[in-house]
C-alpha cells in the first residue's frame, strides 16, 4: 500500500510539473533533495554513533541494569503472567530502559527478543497473549527522558537549539504511554468479562 502511495505522488508530481510547463523542476527537485537526504543521514549518523557508544558505555557500567532493576516492580504489575526470573522480563526492561533513554534503534532488537520470549510462554500461538499486547501498547507508547534519535536529526537539520524538545517530548509521551497503559486494563477487563460469559 505504501509503495502505491509513493507511486501515486511521484506520478502527479510529475503530471503536476508537465501541466505547469516546467518539466525540469522534477529533476532539479530530484537532485536538489537527494543531496539534503545525504547531508541529514551524514550529520545523524555522527550523533546515532555517539548515542549508540553512549548507550553501549551505560550498559557496560551497569547503568541500564540499575535502571532495569529499578522498572522491575513495574513489570511485574504490568505482566503478572510472566513468572519470575524469565528471560522475558530482562528483555523487556532493557527495551524500557532503551526507550527511556530515547535509543530506538537500540530498543528494536530487544523488543523483538522480548516479543520471542512471551511467545514461549503463550498457551495459543495463533492468537497474542495479553503480556505481548500489553508490550506492544508499552513499547509503541514508551516513555522518552532523552529523545536521542530525534535530536540528532534535528540537529543534523540544522536546528539551532535541538534539545528544546525535551519537555514537550517527556509530557508527550508520558501522556501517551498514561493512555496506553490504561486503555490496555480496560480492554484486558473486558476480554475478562467476555469470556466469563461465555
Amino acid at each position: 500500500m505504501l509503495n502505491l502511495i509513493w507511486l501515486m505522488l511521484l506520478i502527479f508530481g510529475i503530471a503536476a510539473a508537465a501541466i505547469g510547463g516546467d518539466i525540469t523542476i522534477v529533476t532539479r527537485a530530484l537532485t536538489s533533495s537527494a543531496k539534503e537526504a545525504i547531508d541529514i543521514v551524514l550529520g545523524f549518523i555522527g550523533i546515532i554513533c555517539f548515542w549508540l557508544g553512549m548507550m553501549r558505555i551505560a550498559e557496560k557500567s551497569g547503568l541500564v541494569r540499575q535502571l532495569a532493576r529499578l522498572l522491575d516492580p513495574l513489570i511485574n504489575l504490568l505482566f503478572p503472567s510472566i513468572p519470575p526470573g524469565h528471560p522475558a522480563k530482562g528483555s523487556i526492561m532493557m527495551n524500557m530502559a532503551a526507550n527511556l533513554l530515547g535509543m530506538g534503534s537500540a530498543a528494536t532488537p530487544l523488543g523483538l527478543k522480548a516479543m520471542e520470549e512471551l511467545q514461549q510462554l503463550n498457551p495459543d500461538k495463533s492468537e497474542a497473549s495479553p503480556a505481548m499486547c500489553t508490550f506492544l501498547a508499552v513499547n509503541t507508547s514508551a516513555i522518552t527522558l532523552i529523545p536521542a534519535t530525534v535530536v540528532a536529526l534535528r540537529a543534523a537539520a540544522g536546528s539551532r537549539n535541538p534539545t528544546e524538545i525535551v519537555g514537550t517530548t517527556l509530557v508527550a509521551t508520558f501522556c501517551s504511554s498514561a493512555t496506553a497503559i490504561i486503555l490496555d486494563a480496560h480492554f484486558r477487563r473486558r476480554d475478562r468479562l467476555r469470556r466469563g460469559r461465555q
